[in-house]
């Protein structure tokens, strides 16, 4: 009865995260059972989710494209079918495919697939991470991973990319911090992977190590600066604000969307308290980025004038006069790191396309931004988001109507 149990429990626990458990599984030993509890947690912190099941598709059964500078990659099937998932693979060659970057195959595996950050991992955790993949139910999905033009559809360049751009090796504690220090950083640069969406990156795709976590272009958004820098990053955050927007994706500061509203619906709203708490105090002791802001745009200069009055007639019903929006509901404009980052990718795409705030069981209503782009001009565009990055004390580059033009 005890190994029912603990089955029945794992199995309602991973349905309510979404994650199929396969009949076979309740039969398993309660060590087991163990293990794939344990497991299904590495899942949520390695947020398999958004990448390896597309929409409306069945569990980690592949995922929907990722674009890269470089070409077309498509995340492959990670269910233990033994046709087109994971099921003919051992646990050294998933250890491997983790740890190195090699497929059970020999085949190279490409960075999109972040094993230089998995690599940090623990073999305890990417064993009970392999027991738990082994219980979600097998789905035959045949996914053509590699849709990257010639010459970069070569997995065989990958040999020297690693030479240059690889370092593999597990995560080892920093004695002078905190345990709490120390299980951040292990998150964030291991199972969360953080770097590869919030580091900048080099012409051949790998991160930017001495920019960790300052901010890069992703699929049309921008993921910002998320180190401590006061002014474009997360410093003038208080680390129950830090908690609070990871948990459920709004604070009294902004309300996540896009990418990042998919990662706190899988990943972090479901991570124990402990170890979000641990993501903020790791995230708040980093540094990276200017320290200073630039001087802001003049209030008489003509594209302020011109993006008031537009701010005027089209915002400030939502977010303010004052831009200070409203908690929970229209996120803060004044004093925003990411109104303020160096890129305005993310603005340009919210006020082009409009876009719908993450639901999560902390922050139920799911506030929308409409699309604009179809009665602003290019013109009209760049000169709101030049007004609102450089009003309310906020200070960053202006936006031209050539960048609106390119993004559209």
């Amino acid at each position: 009865m005890k190994t029912l149990g603990l089955s029945l429990t794992l199995a309602a626990g991973a349905l309510s995260a979404g994650l199929a458990v396969a009949p076979s599984a309740l039969a398993q030993a309660p060590d087991q059972a163990d293990r794939i509890i344990r497991g299904r947690y590495q899942a949520i912190l390695g947020d398999c989710e958004a990448c390896h099941t597309a929409p409306g598709a069945k569990p980690l059964s592949g995922g929907l494209p990722l674009e890269t500078p470089f070409g077309q990659l498509i995340p492959p099937n990670i269910t233990p079918d033994k046709a087109s998932g994971i099921g003919s693979w051992t646990e050294a060659d998933f250890r491997n495919a983790l740890k190195n970057g090699i497929g059970h195959d020999g085949k190279r595996l490409y960075p999109a697939m972040p094993y230089p950050a998995y690599t940090r991992m623990s073999d305890e955790d990417i064993s009970n991470l392999w027991a738990y993949l082994r219980t979600v139910d097998p789905v035959f999905n045949p996914v053509e991973a590699n849709q990257l033009p010639f010459p970069f559809n070569i997995r065989m360049s990958m040999l020297g990319w690693n030479m240059l751009n690889f370092t593999p090796g597990e995560f080892r504690p920093d004695p002078s911090k905190s345990e709490a220090w120390n299980r951040g950083a292990y998150i964030v640069q291991g199972p969360g992977h953080c770097g590869t969406c919030h580091s900048p990156k080099t012409s051949l795709g790998a991160d930017e190590t001495s920019q960790a976590l300052e901010g890069a272009s992703l699929q049309g958004w921008f993921a910002p600066n998320i180190t401590g820098n006061p002014y474009i990053g997360i410093g003038s955050w208080s680390e129950e604000e830090i908690v609070q927007y990871l948990k459920t994706g709004a604070n009294a500061r902004t309300i996540a969307s896009g990418p990042m509203a998919e990662a706190i619906e899988a990943s972090t709203s479901q991570m124990t308290d402990e170890d979000v708490k641990a993501i903020a105090t790791y995230l708040k002791s980093t540094t990276g980025g200017p320290a200073e802001k630039p001087k802001p745009i003049p209030a008489d200069d003509r594209r302020m004038q011109m993006g008031a009055a537009i701010y005027h007639d089209t915002c400030s019903a939502c977010h303010g006069a004052d831009g200070k929006g409203a908690r929970q509901l229209f996120p803060a404009l004044a004093g925003s790191a990411i109104v303020q980052q160096p890129s305005s990718e993310t603005l340009m795409r919210l006020v082009l396309q409009g876009s719908q705030a993450v639901h999560t069981d902390g922050a139920r209503t799911t506030p929308a931004m409409p699309s604009l782009g179809w009665k602003l001009s290019d013109q009209q565009v760049a000169d709101v988001l030049t007004y609102i990055r450089n009003s309310w004390g906020n200070a960053a580059p202006s936006v031209g109507p050539s960048d609106i033009g390119a993004h559209r």
